[in-house]
């Protein structure tokens, strides 16, 4: 049997495909919204669909609820500006994903909203002072 014979599950049903973009897309940013950090919870049209945007992956990136509803469909750069959580490293984030290049996209949001570092094992019990004094 060739692979050109074979019968997958996505083309019998495409919402099964189109449900699993959308999860990439989510993926992509670890579940938060592209333009304010907080939990993704659905797609957003960088060029609304209403001035002929389509729904690609470089059109389409996760976003809050309050932010898609907020957004509406304005440009997405001149409404991101006034808002009042506006970072410059997302909104290069932005422009980086629109033009395709998702790698460096994804960097500029771990750039914008770096995760606490983990302790080490190896601290000392008083972690709050830099400097320790030892008796002679």
């Amino acid at each position: 049997m060739h692979n050109r014979d074979a019968v997958f599950l996505e083309d019998l049903c495409p919402k099964l495909r189109d449900r699993r973009w959308r999860q990439s897309l989510h993926t992509f940013t670890e579940n938060s919204c592209i333009y304010c950090g907080q939990r993704s919870e659905s797609i957003d049209h960088v060029l609304p669909r209403s001035k002929g945007g389509l729904s690609l992956t470089k059109n389409c990136v996760p976003a809050c609820l309050s932010c898609n509803g907020n957004k509406s469909d304005l440009d997405a750069f001149e409404w991101y500006r006034k808002q009042r959580f506006y970072d410059p490293r997302r909104s290069m984030a932005i422009r980086a994903w629109i033009e395709g290049d998702l790698r460096l996209a994804l960097r500029l949001l771990q750039w914008a909203h770096p995760k606490p570092k983990k302790p080490t094992k190896n601290t000392s019990s008083n972690t709050n002072n830099e400097f320790s004094c030892q008796a002679a």
